[in-house]
């Protein structure tokens, strides 16, 4: 018989306000500790936190779909130098004769869950992809992140900074993606726009409990609003190190998520799952700084930015069409950027035209920055900014001739385009291992050939059920 009597069972529920308090103290900590101290507190917490019954690892694949496990609070203390798991069953990292990965705990990434969203007594632990022989894999890109991020913090004394704007719909019924018909679309939950919603209504509640969960697990939550399109939302947060700003990310996507089913929904963060409206963008608010001083701001600098940061603008302008398709790297993204939706599609960097690929927003000394605004919610959020940042201090800037007239640059209109020009790219060939590489290629062109060629005004099923954060294997193999 089915035991229905919880006061059997003791695991750890922390209330919002304290789990708030408890997870920024840990991220303070990580900030001002070395690796192994931190590790000897966690471990210490962990052995001494009796109602703790599970410890969930993560890691995302070279496409950015997030993956997660748990493990046994005893099994995981007693084994965190020998995490295996078969490589070849998750896209991207190893082939079935190699298959065998190790994941490396990040302990500085250690969080408290809230219980009523993802159960009681389990804490989450985000970790890096290694080979058997301890090497940095290199399709594991929050790896990759971080090592390049440290080697920019020793070699120049500067720490780079990012905040992701998120943009999501919530959608009828669980599972709409995986049930799509092109026939019916997606049923929205409301008609409403831009911070429009009733205090009570399906929408404003949905991001109610989604901003609560993301403040008590650290977020730092600034503002959460109805966005432009019927049924869109966006929550932002603060700035952070680059490797926790994608971390965020992903529990901000897993997050919103969970809520979502758990109200009989889908939060859905493809770039453009309806048409005839607004698209879901993930705007990198990208910033650095050295000795605590804000590098980009000049108060005398066009739109208030630095020469510094004119420079990275430009080379990141220089090199967009090669950086398409790790920003935008989905068949339905490109449909996201079409001119008459406030999209991002032309190269050219603004203060205020939103159809610029990257915005200056005003700032000060301490919030001067750019955003790319080309970015799509369903990039590797690690692979994304490795390359910005990459681009920034190793790309070639754009040259402008001043005695030819200027003529405008556009982003590839879709995902064979993008990739045509990836491939050929020889400045890529530096930042990602040629390997990594040509499987993110063969992983992007195999979603391609599954959809028609001409995205045409209907969004075709094809791109829904196909796409990297929505398919699974039974759908991908009946093709």
């Amino acid at each position: 018989m089915e035991n229905k009597d919880n006061s059997l069972k003791n695991f750890l529920e922390i209330p919002y306000d304290e789990l708030e308090k408890m997870n920024l103290q840990h991220i303070k900590s990580a900030e001002t500790k070395s690796d192994k101290e931190i590790e000897k507190e966690v471990r210490d917490y962990l052995v001494k936190e009796k109602r703790i019954k599970a410890v969930t690892i993560c890691f995302t694949n070279i496409e950015g779909r997030f993956h997660m496990l748990d493990y046994n609070k005893k099994y995981f203390l007693e084994s965190t130098s020998n995490l295996t798991f078969d490589g070849s069953s998750i896209k991207g990292f190893s082939n079935i004769n190699e298959s065998d990965l190790r994941l490396k705990i990040d302990w500085a990434s250690f969080l408290h869950l809230p219980a009523d969203v993802f159960g009681p007594g389990k804490v989450i632990i985000f970790s890096y992809v290694i080979n058997a022989n301890n090497i940095p894999h290199s399709s594991d890109f929050r790896g990759m992140l971080k090592s390049y991020t440290e080697k920019i913090k020793k070699e120049k004394k500067i720490v780079c900074y990012a905040a992701a704007e998120i943009e999501g719909f919530l959608l009828q019924g669980t599972n709409a993606e995986v049930n799509y018909d092109k026939q019916k679309g997606f049923s929205l939950i409301s008609t409403g726009g831009y911070y429009h919603s009733l205090p009570l209504d399906t929408l404003r509640t949905f991001i109610d409990r989604s901003a609560e969960a993301q403040r008590a697990m650290g977020f730092c939550n600034e503002k959460d609003h109805c966005e432009v399109a019927p049924s869109q939302f966006e929550l932002n947060f603060a700035y952070s190190e680059l490797v926790r700003a994608c971390d965020l990310v992903q529990l901000y996507k897993l997050t919103c998520r969970q809520i979502a089913a758990s109200m009989d929904m889908t939060a859905c963060f493809l770039p453009k799952p309806t048409p005839g409206i607004n698209g879901n963008g993930m705007h990198i608010n990208f910033s650095i700084s050295k000795n605590n001083k804000n590098l980009f701001y000049k108060k005398k600098g066009k739109y208030g930015l630095s020469k510094l940061g004119w420079d990275s603008i430009q080379r990141i302008l220089n090199h967009a069409p090669e950086l398409s398709l790790i920003f935008n790297s989905s068949v339905n993204a490109y449909r996201r950027l079409d001119p008459d939706f406030e999209a991002p599609n032309q190269i050219k960097a603004s203060s205020r035209d939103r159809s610029s690929m990257i915005r200056i927003p005003d700032g000060n000394e301490k919030t001067a920055r750019f955003e790319i605004r080309s970015v799509a919610p369903d990039t590797n959020p690690y692979l994304s900014l490795y390359a910005i940042t990459k681009t920034m201090f190793e790309g070639k800037p754009l040259k402008k001739n001043k005695n030819k007239r200027q003529r405008a640059r556009f982003l590839p209109g879709n995902i064979n385009d993008a990739i045509k020009i990836f491939k050929s790219s020889s400045f890529l060939d530096g930042v990602i291992n040629q390997n990594t590489k040509e499987k993110f290629i063969l992983l992007k062109q195999a979603a391609a050939d599954r959809s028609p060629k001409k995205l045409g005004t209907i969004v075709k099923t094809s791109e829904i059920i196909f796409h990297h954060e929505v398919t699974n294997q039974i759908l991908w193999n009946k093709f």
